[in-house]
C-alpha cells in the first residue's frame, strides 16, 4: 500500500508525548507511522483512538540496533512509499544519581537510546527526507541546556542531541530539508513520575522541592509539546532551521 499523504514517522510513539504527537499529525491529515518497542502498546493505542489502519502503520523495532533500523525503515518505505517527517521522540532518563555513584551501564544505556538511536534514525531516513525536502524534529531537554544535579548521563545526552540537530540543519538546509529540536521542561508523563520515584530512592524526601516549573508555575501537558512539534513541521515554520525551541513554561529563565 502506497499513500498520497505526507508520511510522518514517530519514534517512542507509545509514550505520553509520542502518543500525542501521533494524534496531532493524524488529525492534520498525515499518514502516521508509529514506532516503539512495545507493539502491544501501539496496537492498543490504535484501537483506543479508533485510527484508520489505512492511515496509521505500527512498527516495532529497537532504535539502538542498527540492523533493526535498516530493516524497519526499508519495510516502512515499501509500505508507504515515502518519508516526509521524522520525529525522534524516543528517549529514556535512566537512573538519577550523583556522578561518583553513576553506573557506567546506566550512562551507556542512556546514550544508546537518546544519542545513538536518534543518530541512526536520522542516518537511515535522510535519503528519503532529502528527496521529499522533509523535516526532522529531535527531542532535547532543558537538561541539555542546564547542568542539573543527578543527571550527568541524561543531561549530556540531550546536549548531544541538540548539537546533532545543528549539524544536520547545517549539512542539509541547502537541499531544502530542515532539522529542529524541541526541549521541554517538566511534562505530565510517566517519565516525570519515574523521576519523582527515583529522587525518593536517592534520599530526597520531597521531590517537589527539587522542581522549578517556571513562571507559568505548572508542568506541561503532552498535547502542548505536540502542538509545537506540529508547528515546526508546518509551512508556517519554513524558515526555522537548526533551532532548539525551549518549551519549559519559563523554567530556564528563573
Amino acid at each position: 500500500m502506497k499513500t498520497n499523504k505526507k508520511v510522518c514517522l514517530v519514534t517512542g510513539a507509545g509514550g505520553g508525548i509520542g502518543r500525542c504527537i501521533v494524534k496531532r499529525f493524524f488529525d492534520e491529515g498525515y499518514h502516521v507511522v508509529m514506532i516503539d518497542l512495545d507493539r502491544e502498546r501501539l496496537d492498543h493505542i490504535v484501537e483506543e483512538e479508533t485510527y484508520d489502519r489505512e492511515d496509521v502503520n505500527v512498527f516495532s523495532f529497537d532504535i539502538t540496533k542498527e540492523e533493526e533500523i535498516i530493516n524497519g525503515i526499508d519495510a516502512i518505505v515499501k509500505e508507504t512509499g515515502r518519508i516526509d517527517i521524522l520525529v525522534n521522540t524516543a528517549g529514556i532518563c535512566g537512573d538519577y544519581e550523583l556522578a561518583q555513584n553513576y553506573r557506567f551501564s546506566n550512562f551507556r544505556k542512556i546514550y544508546e537510546v537518546n544519542v545513538f538511536g536518534t543518530f541512526l534514525m536520522m542516518k537511515y531516513c535522510l535519503p528519503y527526507l532529502i528527496g521529499q525536502k522533509g523535516t526532522v524534529i529531535n527531542f532535547g531537554s532543558v537538561s541539555g541546556i542546564q547542568g542539573y544535579k543527578y543527571e550527568i548521563g541524561y543531561g549530556s545526552s540531550k546536549a548531544a542531541v541538540i548539537e546533532m540537530t545543528r549539524n544536520i540543519a547545517n549539512e542539509y538546509g541547502s537541499q531544502g530539508m530542515r532539522c529542529n529540536c524541541v526541549s521541554p521542561g517538566w511534562v505530565n508523563t510517566s517519565m516525570m513520575e519515574k523521576t519523582m520515584e527515583n529522587y525518593r530512592e536517592i534520599g530526597i524526601d520531597d521531590p517537589e522541592n527539587c522542581i522549578c516549573y517556571g513562571s507559568i508555575q505548572r508542568k506541561a501537558e503532552p498535547e502542548e509539546i505536540a502542538n509545537v512539534v506540529c508547528f515546526l513541521c508546518s509551512d508556517q515554520a519554513s524558515y526555522i532551521n537548526g533551532a532548539n525551541i525551549v518549551v519549559d513554561g519559563g523554567m530556564t529563565i528563573q
